[in-house]
């Protein structure tokens, strides 16, 4: 039955497996709302329709399939996203989707029929790699982001995120959001816990609180071969140490730090810049040490700045407290599923659901232990068991 499920798996998987990939990279330019998540968007609809499944829409480009009544409540709730970091992986989101299609033909296949309606979820712009702000389809769903706002944010050609989806984004559907019972989100594996406990499948206990700063830093540009060293007021300098001082105060802490993305203006290889934007990402196993580490950094590049001459303003663009997964819920499934409890660091549209419901995640191993990377990956054999305890799960909490 596994080995048939994975041939299955397969077949779905190689639909979606060209769109968007980057020939040179091998990784994938999936990003919210541009024209590769948009077919993508279109192949959910395909597969709802194939099943019999309505589809709806949220006003917020988030997607929802019914088996069930849409109006119905005491809902379960499952799925994922398509979207991806710039050149990331495959599995980091799609695999959600892809095995809650898969869940309800197995439940199907078996003759379950839920006695409360399963809702298939597809989320938009969960990276933040378009907008900058990373869960904005469940953030606006859940009120944790005003629509205005959201509506404003732009991406790096200027479009707006209104502009993108079409319309003013809808904000807060507490309506909607009141009809679901539970979200259950399936997910590859972000790290090797898995691999070192020779495991398919686990479930997530929490979240790390985690967040991101942008911190802009002003100098004075200048030619590169006539402005002695002694008269610059260079921001690449300060950000540089920024970069160095943010990897160290994070591992004398036990967190993580990362400075991942950087704009430098003019940008010219015989110029000295006049301004230099970075954004750190920022990680930690409590509230306390994030907010330790933050502040330091920012002690860090205020002292840098004087010595170099240089203005400095931080903005918090986001930020996610910690979020302890319904411990009924994740302790039910992980008995129901024989399967090991482990933590994680990345962010997810369960942990924004969290706050709102009880809330619970499946992580599927990943060889590699390597993600938001080509280099990300799942065998077909470890996705067939993913699917099935997905499907296990789903009929746990839509028939009993």
């Amino acid at each position: 039955m596994t080995d048939h499920l994975a041939g299955r798996f397969r077949a779905l998987w190689d639909e979606i497996a060209p769109v968007g990939r980057d020939a040179g990279s091998g990784g994938y330019l999936r990003y919210a709302l541009t024209e590769p998540e948009q077919e993508l968007r279109a192949w959910f609809r395909t597969q709802a329709q194939r099943r019999g499944l309505p589809v709806t829409e949220d006003g917020n480009g988030n997607l929802f399939a019914h088996w069930g009544d849409p109006e119905g409540s005491d809902a379960v709730l499952t799925g994922s996203h398509f979207d991806s970091v710039p050149h990331g992986g495959a599995y980091d989101g799609p695999l959600g989707i892809v095995s809650a299609f898969l869940a309800v033909d197995e439940l199907r296949a078996a003759g379950v029929t839920p006695v409360r309606p399963l809702v298939l979820g597809a989320f938009v712009e969960e990276e933040g790699a378009r907008f900058g702000v990373p869960c904005l389809g469940s953030r606006l769903l859940t009120g944790a982001l005003a629509a205005d706002r959201a509506a404003g944010l732009r991406d790096a050609a200027g479009v707006s995120f209104a502009d993108a989806l079409g319309a003013r984004p809808a904000g807060a559907r507490p309506e909607l959001l009141g009809r679901f019972a539970a979200f259950v989100e399936l997910h590859v594996e972000q790290g090797r816990a898995l691999i070192d406990t020779d495991a398919p499948v686990g479930v997530a206990s929490a979240i790390w609180p985690h967040g991101r700063w942008r911190f802009d830093v002003v100098g004075e540009g200048n030619h590169a071969g006539t402005t002695r060293m002694a008269d610059r007021r260079d921001p690449m300098l300060t950000y540089a140490f920024t970069v160095l001082a943010a990897n160290k105060e994070a591992r004398l802490r036990g967190a993580h730090a990362t400075v991942g993305r950087v704009a430098v203006e003019p940008n010219a290889t015989n110029a000295i810049p006049s301004k230099v934007t970075g954004w750190l990402d920022a990680r930690a196993a409590d509230p306390e040490t994030l907010a330790g580490l933050v502040d330091a950094v920012r002690g860090k590049l205020a002292e840098r700045a004087r010595r170099d001459g240089t203005e400095v303003t931080v903005t918090e663009e986001s930020v996610t407290p910690l979020v302890a997964f319904d411990g009924g819920l994740a302790g039910r499934l992980a008995a129901l599923l024989d399967a090991p409890v482990l933590p994680t660091g990345a962010g997810h549209d369960a942990g924004v659901l969290a706050a709102h419901l009880p809330t619970a995640m499946l992580f599927v191993r990943n060889p590699t232990g390597v993600s938001h990377s080509p280099a990300e990956a799942a065998t077909d054999d470890d996705c067939a068991a993913g699917v099935c305890a997905l499907a296990r799960v789903l009929e746990e909490l839509t028939c009993r």
